[in-house]
């Protein structure tokens, strides 16, 4: 019997293995194929290109004026992270400190945009800003995107504030700081990696964020994700080479600020729930 489990297990741990393994080579293949085709001369029925250049990366920054592109990805990004801060941070430490009614429903209501598809809420929040007649303009965007940002921020930074003695707090105000001065002197320095780490965080989703920038962005306020997605399936002819040159530049862009974002911050900090806190006893 003890053999028959043993070898049952052995079976399960190698097909988990294996199908994992199936995965990450295709994706790495998949990667492969588009790099290497963003560097080909000519491609055509071969294991490899004729022959290498970097000249469709330099096409694709000229066609797709990727420079605006990126600047305007950079503005969404920095303001989308700044405001998601301002918002998320006194909100997680409301949340963190205080016991009040219909707490679990608030919570509920900050998970919804994070756990339903975007395009459910995405298509009545751009009626809304169209009708404001913000779509269509970078601060539509940064609207859009901050509706998921700022909750992402609350639940990122509700625990790293739940760490923090609360007799700390008690001390500073004894001492005659406000909520101000206490904050800012006290709470921050100590949660500024818990703040590091949502930023760079809130950053790479805003980045890779598609549904809600494609349906609020006009010409002037595209982020790299959705110039890509024009690139591809917009009219016209293009190299294929040229669009693989720019899905290039958006991985590696992603990436590395993801790379950096992972340095910072355990994932299974992302997993949390707010903490009860007990009532004290009149």
């Amino acid at each position: 019997m003890s053999g028959a489990k043993s070898w049952l297990d052995r079976a399960w741990s190698g097909l988990l293995w294996g199908t994992m393994a199936v995965f990450v080579v295709n994706v790495a293949m998949l990667i492969a194929t588009v790099a290497t085709n963003s560097l080909a001369r000519r491609w055509l029925g071969t294991w490899l290109p004729d022959g290498w250049t970097v000249n469709w990366y330099v096409q694709a920054w000229k066609d797709y004026q990727l420079s605006d592109i990126l600047w305007v990805t950079m503005e969404v990004v920095l303001a989308v992270v700044l405001l998601s801060l301002l918002i998320g941070v006194p909100a997680a430490y409301a949340l963190a400190r205080r016991d009040f009614p219909g707490k679990r429903a608030l919570m509920l209501l900050f998970l919804l945009p994070l756990m339903v598809p975007p395009m459910t809420y995405g298509i009545p929040l751009a009626t809304v800003l169209y009708k404001a007649q913000l779509a269509g303009t970078i601060w539509g965007v940064i609207l859009a995107n901050l509706i998921p940002a700022a909750p992402f921020v609350i639940l990122v930074m509700t625990p790293f504030i739940e760490q923090i003695d609360p007799n700390l707090e008690s001390a500073a105000r004894v001492f005659g700081a406000g909520t101000a001065r206490m904050f800012t002197s006290i709470l921050v320095p100590l949660l500024a990696p818990g703040i590091l780490a949502a930023s760079l965080l809130v950053l790479v989703r805003t980045i890779a964020l598609f549904e809600l920038t494609f349906l609020t962005a006009g010409p002037d306020s595209q982020t790299l994700v959705v110039a890509l997605y024009y690139a591809v399936f917009a009219a016209g002819v293009r190299a294929p080479q040229s669009i693989d040159a720019m899905a290039m530049i958006y991985m590696v862009v992603t990436l590395v600020w993801l790379l950096i974002a992972l340095r910072f911050v355990n994932p299974t900090q992302l997993v949390s729930r707010v903490k009860e806190h007990p009532r004290v006893a009149a």
